[in-house]
């Protein structure tokens, strides 16, 4: 039986940084891991759940003749905010004198009821009031198709 004896040197440098690159490799493994496995949703940070909207400004577009009037809707988590008409050119105002008054009329309604049902509005400007509903009725979709439970996809602008 011939047995040969051998002699290996390992030097503590090179252990230590065998040492701490097998600790990183093993780290970052694991986080990888941790990002990529399918996990629980995040509770809301409240701890209610409530929640009815993204909270920001939405806009929806009307087209009045050659001319278009944005109408935003601005809302928190749980309350529309304000509703105003932006971009509003002062020839559109000159030719639909009823587009201003009709919308503050349905955005004091809206706010305070904080919903779109229920919104009365005058046989004057039935049909302003009804457009001007649909844009705002679009915006509060958009705000409420933003949570992360519903269908992904609609832009807001904040």
């Amino acid at each position: 039986m011939s047995s040969k004896t051998r002699i290996v040197v390992l030097h503590l440098k090179e252990l230590i940084y065998t040492g701490i690159f097998a600790a990183l490799g093993i780290l970052f493994l694991l986080l990888l891991i941790i990002m990529f496995l399918p996990g629980k949703e995040q509770a809301p940070q409240d701890g209610t759940g409530s929640d009815r909207f993204v909270p920001g400004k939405y806009t929806t577009s009307v087209i009045l003749g050659n001319s278009s009037v944005d109408v935003e809707v601005v809302v928190d988590a749980d309350n529309i905010n304000s509703v105003r008409l932006v971009n509003l050119d002062e020839a559109v105002a000159t030719m639909y004198p009823l587009m201003e008054p009709a919308l503050n009329d349905l955005a004091d309604q809206i706010c305070e009821k904080q919903s779109l049902e229920d919104i009365s509005y005058s046989e004057d400007n039935k049909y302003t009031s009804q457009v001007l509903l649909e844009a705002i009725s679009s915006a509060l979709d958009k705000a409420a198709a933003s949570l992360p439970e519903a269908d992904a996809g609609a832009d807001s602008s904040e």
